[in-house]
This record gives structure tokens, sequence and C-alpha cells, in this order.
């Protein structure tokens, strides 16, 4: 089976960058320890000082992927961070090579 990558892109709230990334910090290590087929999970931030933040993860495949998105880990993560974004988007990729 193919790899899957997702990225996504959120905008956060004036002020509530630090909390925000705490918490996204802790849940990208956690995905990679208790989660076999999350292959990478990357947090990145725009070097212009913009009030985004980028998640680039790779699973080993689709059924991984799925068992991310599954996971009551990731519900509750999502719930702590609601409050703190305007926005984000999610793109689920393939890989080209």
């Amino acid at each position: 089976m193919a790899k899957t990558a997702v990225i996504v892109a959120f905008e956060v709230k004036e002020g509530q960058m630090d909390l925000f990334l705490d918490i996204i910090r802790t849940h990208a290590a956690r995905t990679l320890a208790v989660e076999p087929g999350c292959e990478r999970f990357d947090v990145l931030i725009p070097t212009d000082g913009s009030a985004a933040v980028h998640l680039h993860e790779v699973y080993a495949d689709d059924t991984a992927f799925a068992e991310h998105r599954q996971s009551q880990r990731l519900a509750d993560v999502r719930e702590s961070y609601q409050d703190l974004i305007v926005g984000r988007t999610l793109s689920i990729c393939s890989f080209v090579s």
C-alpha cells in the first residue's frame, strides 16, 4: 500500500500561539510514540512570524491514517485547541515519487 501524507494548516488566534504550540507538540510526540503507523509528524511555523502553524504527517498507509483519525486522543486534542484557532484546513495527499 502507498503511504499517506497529511498537511494541516492552522490560523491561531492572537495571543494563543504558545499554548497552541504546547498542545500540538505534545500531540505530535504522543502520536509518534503510540501509533506505529505514523512515520513522521512535523510541527512547522512560518519564518515571517504569521499566526500560522502547519503540520506535516506521514502514515504507512490509508489504514494507519484512518486509525489516527478515529482515535479518542485526536478528538480530545481537537477539543483542547478549538478555542485557540480561527480555522484549519486539511489536505490528504498521495506521494508522487
